[in-house]
């Protein structure tokens, strides 16, 4: 059975205390508020786990869920897909934020035109929050099996999927690409992303990803 909310939002957290408050509050802040929030922390050791729940007090569409170990983003994941019961479910990395729109637009689209599954363009931002010049655009037409594995575009915080008309589908539990099979698992099924051309994401460029990117170049 469906509750009261429309969309589900899912963040797996670990170790994310440089950045959670910023995602959280892009979703706050989200002019669309029908809306639950579903928090699974990871086991993380800082001080993660404290900045939620201090937002949590004043914010009664949070729910927190604390893993007993850390398990890796793909089974902490799954933890928040069964618990959403709202019509659609929609994902958010602990350290990537939303365009204050983003609901509003994605879930108006989808609504409008009965779309189960759909993705967007997005932008990216520096680590320590400021937003780049670099832009992802995604396609021009939808997204079907063969065209991801051609061009990975389905990026993790700007899918949503309509759960009453597809089902539940959840990621595997390896600790590597664990979303991008589940996107494929989706389109292999039979059911088309949906490309968004608005940039309603931002995926935070960590030093991580800058270094990793030098040793690849």
């Amino acid at each position: 059975m469906l509750n009261s909310s429309l969309v589900s939002i899912i963040i797996p957290v670990y170790n994310s205390e440089k950045f959670i408050l910023s995602a959280l509050n892009s979703v706050i802040s989200q002019t669309f508020l029908d809306w639950e929030l579903i928090i699974i922390d990871d086991y993380s050791i800082d001080n993660s786990l404290k900045l939620i729940l201090d937002i949590a007090k004043s914010e009664k569409r949070i729910q927190i869920i604390r893993n007993n170990r850390n398990y890796g983003a793909g089974i902490t994941r799954n933890k928040g897909i069964q618990l959403a019961k709202s019509r659609y479910i929609a994902f958010l990395d602990s350290d990537d934020i939303w365009h204050p729109d983003k609901l509003k637009i994605q879930i108006g689209l989808m609504e409008k035109f009965q779309w189960a599954f759909t993705h967007t363009s997005y932008g990216y931002i520096s680590n320590d929050g400021k937003k780049m010049d670099k832009i992802f655009k995604v396609s021009e037409k939808p997204v079907n099996y063969n065209q991801l594995l051609k061009r990975t575009e389905v990026f993790t915080s700007t899918v949503i999927y309509n759960q009453d008309l597809i089902g539940k589908h959840f990621m595997s539990d390896h600790r590597r690409k664990q979303d991008y099979a589940l996107w494929l698992s989706i389109l292999k099924s039979g059911t088309n992303s949906y490309p968004i051309h608005e940039v309603l994401s931002y995926y935070r460029l960590r030093v991580r990803d800058l270094v990793n990117k030098r040793h690849t170049a």
